[in-house]
């Protein structure tokens, strides 16, 4: 079950979970990154008694500014994200290359920002693309978003789906908390994918 928090107006919960305090104590707590220009996606999952558990999750909105403006935006968001929560280490998606390059440099430079709170607040930061981070919660790498999101919901027990962005950035810290095991260390749960479909 996600704790949530929204410290800043441009951090915004995931609306399908509940809003509860953050633990004062914790082990290992990774926090996923899904960067984007618009919504940065995050997510922060903790080892509690041997299995993951959403600690909080949602999405950074930018808003209408520049691109000096939106990137502090997501610095400043992350860094306060950090500081409330205390991730003991971070991971973040890599950037693919899409057909426009402007929009490849952008998002690009979303992600700069979302690796400068990270590394200015001294945490380790592993990468994934998104094709490894796919095959590792749902099985196959080109999983759609939808079956991201329902994944995400069943390996944390979480009472509804969190949204794309968010899906996406618990997706990631879960990858990095599994890499020990192989990308796809989580298909030892017992789900699985047929024609398409979670079962």
């Amino acid at each position: 079950m996600c704790r949530t928090s929204t410290p800043t107006p441009s951090l915004k919960r995931s609306a399908a979970l509940p809003n509860l305090r953050a633990s004062a104590t914790h082990g290992r707590r990774i926090l996923g990154i899904d960067p984007g220009l618009r919504m940065t996606g995050f997510g922060i999952v903790e080892f509690i008694g041997g299995r993951l558990v959403c600690v909080t999750c949602g999405g950074i909105r930018t808003g209408g500014g520049d691109l000096p403006e939106r990137l502090q935006v997501i610095l400043r968001d992350l860094a306060t994200l950090i500081a409330l929560h205390h991730p003991t280490e971070v991971a973040v998606e890599k950037v693919f290359v899409n057909v426009n390059p402007q929009s490849t440099l952008l998002l690009g430079q979303a992600r700069g920002a979302a690796i400068s709170a990270a590394v200015l607040a001294n945490l380790p930061v592993a990468e994934y693309t998104a094709l490894q981070v796919k095959q590792a919660v749902v099985g196959h790498g080109k999983a759609a978003k939808e079956q991201v999101q329902e994944m995400v919901r069943r390996l944390l027990d979480l009472p509804g789906a969190p949204s794309p962005d968010a899906a996406d950035a618990l997706a990631c810290a879960i990858a990095h908390a599994h890499a020990a095991q192989g990308l796809l260390g989580l298909r030892t749960t017992g789900f699985r994918m047929r024609r398409g479909r979670l079962v």
